[in-house]
């Protein structure tokens, strides 16, 4: 029987005893539970080895689950519940492992292989120093960069890579192009690492795109960014004229111009350009394609310009729709210069005059003016149709040579 009691000896403290009666029937009952509570332990224990196996096999196959690259089979497998369907996400990809091939660089290995490649300019202009980004183009000194980095520029230098010494050279410009933003300097040095040339035409949107260059100055020398090909074949308008370019999402800040857009393989593909990422916008960033670089730089090599570009020797401004509208005039480019001893000025064609054709196709703009200009030759003739004192006049104008 229980016994709840208060004994002075305990200190007061309320305590709980059992005191076993000489009974066969409570002995009886008292085996039987003893029984049930063996029985039940046996149970729990058996319960709790089984979960505890499971929760070690479990963490074993999560151990053992590959760490690195495209995710397996099982990884990928879709699994049902009670909601639909899911992924496992267990090792997902990063962007870089899913848009390089199995046979690719690593992004260290390519800035390995390309760093040494990569140079920073510099150059004295009117109004202060600018810097930019230049592509070694052969081991005897030739580097690529953009024209608008040297344009107007004097005292050119050019500073090799950290693992070359950080050496600073005098640089002499051998020619460059306003129209494609592209320019070719010289310094006086051999032995120089020249950077590998990719194909820009077997790129797909979606692969790897990696920029190195000089972002915000030589401070930051050597920055490297990495992302993916947005967009192939942009035809984007570039102040008066169209350029095709490679779209990517990889950082190009001002002091990046010049430098290599690079893939996969540590091959220059493209040449970045800030000047259009200025006009686009930010988080845009676009590349001369090296496979429309190379012809112009190899004339650049040859002639210090584009062999063949036809000039016309004008600067225009568009007139907008509500411009014509107010001052009843038709819609084009008004003349604001004519270059002395011109094409233009040979064919008699003056300041104000509005250019409203070509070769008898209405143009309303002076990138589309320039866009049919582009399909000929220097030499050859073509008609431009003004918009002068109410009357419309044809010239005929034989094409002047672009040197620059």
């Amino acid at each position: 029987m229980y016994n709840n009691f208060n004994d002075n000896n305990n200190n007061g403290y309320n305590e709980f005893s059992f005191y076993p009666e000489n009974n066969k029937s409570k002995d009886s009952g008292r085996i039987v539970v003893i029984l049930l509570t063996i029985f039940m332990t046996l149970v729990a224990m058996a319960t709790i080895s089984v979960m505890a196996y499971t929760l070690i096999k479990g963490g074993s196959a999560k151990e053992n689950q590959p760490t690195g690259g495209t995710p397996s089979s099982q990884q990928n497998e879709m699994v049902s519940n009670g909601n639909g369907s899911g992924v496992i996400r267990d090792n997902i990809p990063t962007i870089i492992q899913l848009s390089t091939p199995k046979d690719a660089l690593t992004i260290p290995q390519v800035v390995e292989k390309v760093s040494p490649s990569v140079v920073g300019i510099s150059c004295v202009a009117s109004d202060g120093m600018y810097t930019g980004t230049g592509i070694i183009l052969s081991e005897d000194g030739y580097i690529i960069t953009n024209a608008h980095v040297v344009d107007g520029g004097s005292d050119f230098k050019v500073v090799l890579d950290k693992s070359l010494g950080s050496e600073t050279y005098s640089a002499q410009l051998i020619g460059t192009d306003v129209q494609t933003d592209l320019a070719v300097l010289k310094i006086d040095k051999t032995g120089l690492p020249a950077a590998e040339f990719g194909t820009s035409g077997e790129m797909v949107v979606g692969e790897a795109a990696i920029v190195i260059g000089n972002p915000l100055g030589f401070e930051l020398a050597g920055s490297v960014t990495a992302g993916i090909v947005s967009a192939l074949d942009r035809k984007l308008t570039v102040e008066d004229r169209e350029m095709n370019l490679i779209q990517t999402d990889a950082s190009i800040n001002h002091g990046n111009s010049g430098g290599p857009l690079i893939n996969a393989y540590g091959q220059v593909v493209g040449i970045t350009s800030v000047k259009i990422n200025s006009t686009y916008g930010e988080g845009l960033g676009f590349a001369i394609p090296i496979d429309d670089a190379m012809p112009i730089i190899e004339d650049l090599l040859k002639y210090g310009y584009v062999k063949g570009r036809p000039q016309l020797g004008i600067i225009g401004e568009n007139v907008t729709e509500i411009y014509s509208q107010y001052y009843n005039i038709p819609q084009g480019f008004i003349v604001r210069g004519v270059n002395e001893n011109s094409a233009a000025e040979k064919a008699g064609i003056k300041v104000d005059d509005i250019v409203i054709g070509i070769n008898g196709q209405l143009i309303t703009t002076i990138e589309e003016f320039n866009s049919i200009k582009a399909n000929f030759k220097a030499g050859e003739q073509i008609t431009i149709s003004v918009y002068r004192d109410g009357e419309i006049i044809d010239f005929d104008v034989t094409l002047d040579e672009a040197l620059g």
